[in-house]
């Protein structure tokens, strides 16, 4: 069994690379994503001498907590490198880093959150200007082909669409059934609680479930307060949660010149598909499930906001619908251009993409993905660094 330390991630040089720059270095990303594993990783490269400091120890978050700069020389001591594991369970976490930048120069900080922790602290201003931050997502697409090539990814394919990513799930077959019933149990609820903005256990699990049931569809806050038994803001409020937990993200619809253009729809994804599988308890092979359609649609657009992010491409990204319902899957904006691609796990002719659409923005560069086309996607401009 291979162990995630043979499985380079894509940001690693670009991380590597900021060490010694004067800035306090961000990972952030969801529980068991191989942050910490990054982070080790990172510090070998770099040969300097390491502290290590947990937020999960009670002594770790007392040291880091309301803190001086007096004080923090003295916890450092001589390292040149050091290490602040799941940070957002320190309190004021933003004040002592922005003490670490700004009087501790000589000394690298990497500090990596599970959740999109507060990095201004309560009473202090934002990192602006002092920070590089990185996001780390469950493997990807581009990150496995790199691995161990296009051929052996594209055979694994319905594979990952059943179970996902996550870095322990992908190095251990035979296992990943239980270890991503062990990862939604054990660690999917736990930032969300932290924050403190969800207090009732039973509703956040009735929301993901439908959430998860839902995927590829529109999503009304409205319909899915009714089905779980809660108002609307409280419904928004635990998906804002789960978003900034890195369970979730939000696809906009896309609307600027048509009339009939939906202008206030959404779409809500799983940033991994086991995981949704795992929230539904079914792992059924593709040719027994019915909603392989939707399963293809949130793994590809997963895929390829990892492949931009980590390819240093800004993107906006939306999906297309109309009153007379027609639709497009995904539409992205690089530079300027838009272009517009419809999702199909099997198709017997190409897709079109609207006439009307074509019509009303001229120049869309189009194209359509199937299993057979999956890597013109989601490995075009991907920049391995």
């Amino acid at each position: 069994m291979k162990t995630t330390n043979s499985i380079n991630r894509a940001i690693e040089n670009l991380v590597s690379a900021r060490i010694g720059k004067g800035k306090v270095i961000l990972l952030l990303g969801p529980h068991q994503s191989g942050k910490t594993t990054l982070a080790r990783m990172v510090a070998d490269t770099s040969g300097l001498d390491t502290l290590w400091l947990s937020g999960d120890e009670a002594d770790a978050r007392v040291l880091l907590s309301d803190t001086t700069s007096t004080r923090l020389k003295a916890i450092f001591g001589a390292k040149k490198l050091v290490i602040i594991d799941e940070a957002q369970r320190i309190g004021n976490i933003g004040i002592t880093l922005k003490l670490c930048a700004d009087m501790l120069p000589e000394t690298q900080v990497i500090a990596t959150g599970s959740s999109a922790f507060d990095l201004s602290g309560a009473t202090s201003e934002p990192l602006t200007g002092r920070k590089y931050e990185y996001h780390l997502f469950p493997l990807s697409f581009g990150e496995m082909v790199a691995h161990h090539g296009v051929m052996n990814e594209r055979r694994l394919l319905e594979h990952r669409l059943i179970y996902g990513y996550y870095p322990e799930v992908v190095t251990s077959s035979g296992e990943e059934r239980e270890l991503l019933s062990l990862l939604t149990d054990s660690y999917l609820y736990k930032d969300v609680f932290s924050l403190g903005l969800a207090k009732k256990t039973a509703l956040l699990e009735r929301i993901v479930q439908t959430l998860a049931l839902q995927i590829g569809s529109e999503v009304s806050y409205n319909e899915l307060g009714q089905l779980v038994g809660a108002d609307k803001e409280t419904v928004e409020r635990y998906i804002d949660m789960l978003e900034k937990c890195y369970v979730v993200f939000r696809l906009s619809s896309f609307s600027r010149n048509l009339r009939n253009e939906l202008k206030k729809s959404r779409k809500i994804y799983f940033w991994d598909t086991g995981v949704r599988n795992a929230l539904i308890r079914n792992f059924n092979p593709v040719h027994l499930r019915q909603d392989i359609g939707g399963l293809w649609e949130n793994f590809l657009v997963a895929e390829r906001l990892k492949a931009n992010h980590y390819g240093g491409r800004p993107a906006n990204y939306w999906f297309w619908r109309t009153h007379a319902q027609q639709k497009i899957d995904y539409i992205e904006e690089q530079g300027g251009v838009l272009s517009a691609w419809e999702f199909k796990w099997r198709a017997t002719k190409p897709p079109r993409i609207p006439k009307s659409f074509l019509e009303a923005y001229p120049g869309t560069v189009t194209g359509y993905v199937t299993p057979e086309k999956v890597e013109e996607f989601l490995l075009d401009g991907f920049k391995h660094r």
